[in-house]
């Protein structure tokens, strides 16, 4: 009892959190056997007098070639939890576990983990209609994938996981790759995850500002002009998809800070206006209901 406790009033660390399998048994798309290649979801479960029932699938970056689980996935977490929100850390798969091209396994795992969440919402003490993705980066681009490419479920489907809709409840991109085509595309994250010379309406079909409907989720929307691996063009034409669909969106562009500054804590980057940004995202969520000032 007293490990259960201490478990809720501490931030978990590596020791504490226990990696889910997505599936039992072999997943889709996998190439072999190996343990390291198995799609997990880390659960941070916030305290229970602030867990506030939003949860968020936290997508790291990495060029689908690797993933950044420190700042992009485990102090995203942390983030997350001191507002009261669940976090669920996602180990998707990348060219570190597939031979590219590695696509549809990337967006199968975020479509699986946004529907495990949603299916065990009472189990983890959510709300099954505030539930999120977030990512960054080559993260981003699967984060908007699973926000523009969604279902409602099967129900015939033996597996009640498979029974509940993937469809994200809101989304937070930061940095994200959106176009798969020149001159706006990280060329690392598109070969990764399409191939060299992929198909030109697979290509299309994951630009994913033209992807966007009216359905597509809430939007919050974080970048920088100096990002020199993935231009800023990428979050304002998402933005403008949205815009013209009539979904809620909100972006955020700073004249200065590289790619990849995560949080962009004061104390690594010096930069008292770019570590504003998660404060201008907290306002948004708050705004939005889910989460407390």
């Amino acid at each position: 009892m007293l490990g259960t406790v201490l478990l809720f009033c501490l931030f978990p660390t590596a020791d504490d959190v226990k990696p889910i399998p997505l599936w039992e048994g072999k997943a889709p798309f996998a190439q072999g056997d190996n343990p390291k290649d198995v799609p997990t979801l880390t659960p941070y479960l916030p305290a229970k007098e602030k867990a506030n029932g939003t949860a968020v699938v936290v997508c790291p970056g990495g060029g689908y070639g690797g993933l950044a689980m420190d700042h992009e996935g485990v102090q995203i977490a942390k983030w997350l939890n001191d507002r009261g929100i669940a976090a669920f850390v996602l180990k998707y798969r990348t060219a570190q576990n597939l031979k590219p091209p590695i696509h549809p396994a990337p967006i199968t795992d975020a479509q699986r983990a946004l529907r495990m969440v949603r299916a065990k919402a009472g189990e983890w003490g959510v709300n099954a209609q505030r539930i999120g993705i977030w990512g960054f980066s080559a993260g981003g681009h699967l984060a908007s994938s699973a926000a523009t490419h969604f279902d409602a479920g099967n129900a015939e489907a033996s597996d009640p996981i498979d029974k509940v809709s993937c469809r994200p409840d809101f989304a937070i991109l930061c940095y994200p790759v959106i176009s798969m085509k020149a001159p706006y595309t990280h060329g690392g994250s598109r070969n990764n995850l399409l191939g060299k010379n992929a198909d030109e309406k697979l290509v299309e079909s994951f630009c994913n500002d033209q992807a966007v409907t009216k359905e597509t989720p809430p939007t919050f929307l974080f970048h920088t002009d100096e990002d020199k691996a993935v231009p800023v063009m990428n979050s304002i034409l998402f933005y403008a998809a949205l815009k013209k669909n009539g979904v809620p969106a909100e972006l955020h562009i700073y004249e200065k800070g590289q790619h990849g500054v995560g949080l962009a804590p004061l104390d690594k980057f010096k930069d008292k206006g770019l570590a504003g940004w998660p404060d201008r995202l907290n306002e948004w969520m708050v705004r939005r209901g889910l989460c407390h000032e």
